[in-house]
């Protein structure tokens, strides 16, 4: 036992123990007081320029356009849409000449099937990511952000919401039923949503963006052609995903495909001082370097 005598030694180390004292700096975590060196007041409390700032006051005349944000710019250029279509023929043939008719949807349900079948699982990632939006696929395929890109944001988030309000007109024109409410085997793998088949809002959205990007790029080059393709593209697979996903007729794509087309002559023919018209022109200054 004598050997254990060695350890004796280490009791020097207690001397050490006064350091403890120091404990009392340090923060809450360690037990001891934390004091503060000033008292956090409100921001309005601080004192500048001879006053408190909270008696200083800015004077803006309005609320600057650059701060609305591209969903409420939206609402503002649908409004804008709403005005100038009234009075137009809410009816076939009216404006909306090119909608196809569905006489053959027992046919476009066996597509739908064998679409389950051989291409759903590998679609599913883009059917799951295009449920909610799919304008940031847009601005992604062009390599641009909301933040370098504002103008151009605007527009597309403007496009999806003005197709989705005309869409929605002819859905309940039309009301028809889902594809999986006639066939219940195709089971979407997302929520069927609570509104009827066609047109495809998907589809109409998608290429209305499609539609407004191009006149965005301006004039056909050689920078611009590749990029109007790849738009038309995107367009196509984000209406075919819908149907893989057994949500959407074949026909109901191309319905969306030719209302596309005809909001778009439309927005095309409002005054060039129209708030969408001025939007596209901004948008468009975005994209000088091409």
């Amino acid at each position: 036992m004598a050997g254990n005598a060695g350890n004796a030694g280490n009791a020097g180390n207690a001397g050490n123990a006064g350091n403890a004292g120091n404990a009392g700096n340090s923060t809450s975590a360690s037990g001891g007081w934390f004091f503060a060196d000033r008292i956090d007041l409100p921001f309005v409390t601080e004192f500048s320029g001879g006053q408190f700032i909270a008696k200083q006051r800015a004077n803006p005349s309005e609320f600057p356009d650059r701060n609305w944000s591209a969903d409420w710019f939206a609402w503002r250029l649908l409004i804008e849409f709403i005005e100038y279509t009234k009075g137009l023929p809410t009816s076939d043939p009216g404006p909306w000449t090119g909608m196809p008719g569905f006489t053959t949807q027992d046919a476009e349900i066996d597509d739908l099937v064998t679409a389950a079948q051989d291409e759903r699982a590998d679609a599913l990632g883009e059917i799951l990511g295009e449920a909610d939006e799919f304008v940031s696929y847009f601005l992604n395929l062009m390599t641009a952000t909301p933040t370098a890109y504002p103008h151009t944001n605007r527009v597309l988030q403007s496009a999806n919401l003005i197709a989705l309000y005309v869409a929605m007109y002819w859905k309940y024109y039309y009301k028809r039923p889902r594809p999986s409410q006639l066939c219940p085997a195709l089971l979407p793998p997302i929520a069927v949503p609570g509104h009827a088949s066609y047109p495809s809002g998907h589809s109409t959205q998608a290429h209305l963006m499609a539609l407004c990007m191009g006149e965005i790029l301006g004039a056909p080059s050689a920078n611009t052609d590749p990029l109007r393709g790849d738009l038309v593209a995107l367009a196509d697979r984000v209406a075919r995903n819908r149907e893989i996903a057994g949500l959407h007729y074949p026909s109901d794509t191309k319905a969306g495909v030719a209302i596309a087309c005809d909001i778009f002559k439309l927005l095309k023919a409002m005054d060039p001082k129209s708030q969408f018209q001025c939007a596209i022109k901004a948008a468009q200054a975005e994209w000088n370097w091409l």
